[in-house]
Parts: C-alpha cells; structure tokens; sequence
C-alpha cells in the first residue's frame, strides 16, 4: 500500500488547485506540492489557504503547510525592559513600502549562519510583482538615511504572512515585529504568519498553534480576499511603537 504523495501541479492548473492541506508529509513536515508557478494569482490563493513556497535553485518549486504553524497573536509579543530602554534612546524610524526591492535583496544576501538562500531571483521577482499590485509589502528600519534592517510580506484582508528579514544594526529586526504587534494589539490585524519556528522568534512571544486552528483563523481574517492597506504613510520614530513610561508621583 502506498503512502502519502506530493502533488504535482502544472503551470495550467488553475491557481487554486491545491490539495487540502490535510494531505500534507508529515516528513518532511508540511511539504504539500511540487510544481505550478509564482503568479501572483497562484500565491494569493495559496497563502489564502495557508500554503506558502519554499524551494532553493535548483529544486522543483515546492509548496508548504506544516503543522503546528509558528505565528504571532495579538497581545504576545515579548517587549523586555533592556529592549525597551534601547529602543527609547534609538534614532531611527520605521518606514511602509519604501524600498520593498531593497528589503527583498538584503533579506536573499548571504549571512554567516546559513549556506545559500531560498530566495531565488525568481521567488524575488514574483514578490516584487504581488508588491506592485498591493499584495506584498516591506516594513523597513531606516537610521541616518540608511536602510539598518526590514521585513517583508504579504497581506491579505486581516493576516499578515510574514517571509524573510534581515538586520544590520542590533535591534532592526525587533522592531519590524514591534511594529507589527502594535498592528495587532489595536485590531488592525488579527494574526502575523512566521511559518516555522525560531529561537529567535520565540523569544519574542511566538506561538505554535495547529494547522487546522490556524486555517480556521485565516477563514475569517482573509475574507474578503482583499489587499491589505496600511495607514501609514510618514515615517514613525521608533521610540513612538513603545508604550508611555508609567508616570512618577
């Protein structure tokens, strides 16, 4: 008896001819689907349904729903008080889809803890072009008049799926996520998607929830199935994501 199978997609199938994510490998965890394309039609309706690409040149383009699913709640990010104080003394500040080409070539450069990235010049162009449409966007750290670090993503109605970041100055990166938690502390946002756990991410507050509560979440988050438009559009000090200091009698 033959066990679990990938699907293999063509890049004629229409965009939504995912398999459920039930019939995901457990081993390697969540791998879904082979095949298909990075239009932009393609990733909307697998991020909708809780699908996400993840492949290195030279492999098939590979398709993933792992179970349980890493993501930030509102309300759990972890804000430590040495963070904290860091942050108040900081001189950047936060911009929205500024340099969203930048972000996603600083995210796919090579760092010391990892050999090759997953973010092939076509994953890159693909992003590029859901950003172009509304779909992705860049959160970026900027100090000086240099980008110090960023995150980039994409958003549909009320999810966030977060892909890759980087930083260059210490802190960077914990900053794009405060950002993002304040998003979600206020009800702008209901989720933020990290995919696969970290240490890193953790840390922070981030929990792991099963798939099935997870998909359950973005049927009501991403209905209607819509670009997501955030009402920023000046720079914020980064000192202005934290919460007032308690007042001294």
């Amino acid at each position: 008896m033959s066990g679990p199978r990938v699907t293999w997609l063509s890049p004629g199938d229409p965009p939504d001819a995912f398999p459920p994510v039930e019939r995901a490998l457990r081993e390697p965890d969540g791998l879904l689907a082979a095949g298909g394309d990075l239009s932009p039609a393609r990733l909307i309706a697998a991020y909708r349904r809780g699908i996400f690409p993840w492949y290195e040149e030279g492999q098939p383009l590979l398709w993933w729903s792992p179970d349980p699913r890493c993501v930030f709640l509102p309300g759990a990010f972890h804000l430590s008080r040495r963070l904290q104080r860091d942050l108040r003394k900081s001189t950047a500040e936060v911009r929205i889809n500024t340099a969203f080409a930048e972000v996603i070539r600083s995210c796919a450069a090579p760092r010391a803890t990892q050999q090759g990235t997953w973010i092939t010049p076509a994953m890159a162009a693909a992003y590029e072009a859901l950003h172009a449409s509304g779909w992705a966007h860049s959160i970026e750290i900027w100090e000086a008049g240099a980008l110090t670090g960023g995150l980039y993503g994409i958003a549909i109605g009320r999810s966030f799926f977060g892909e890759s970041m980087f930083s260059r100055r210490s802190n960077a990166s914990k900053v794009t996520l405060l950002f993002l938690s304040g998003l979600l502390l206020d009800g702008t946002l209901g989720m933020l998607d990290c995919q696969v756990q970290s240490p890193h991410l953790m840390s922070l507050g981030a929990t792991m929830i099963p798939r099935a509560s997870f998909t359950a979440k973005l049927d009501t988050l991403c209905e209607p199935v819509r670009p997501f438009r955030f009402a920023v559009d000046t720079p914020i000090p980064v000192p202005a994501l934290l919460p007032a200091p308690p007042a001294t009698s």
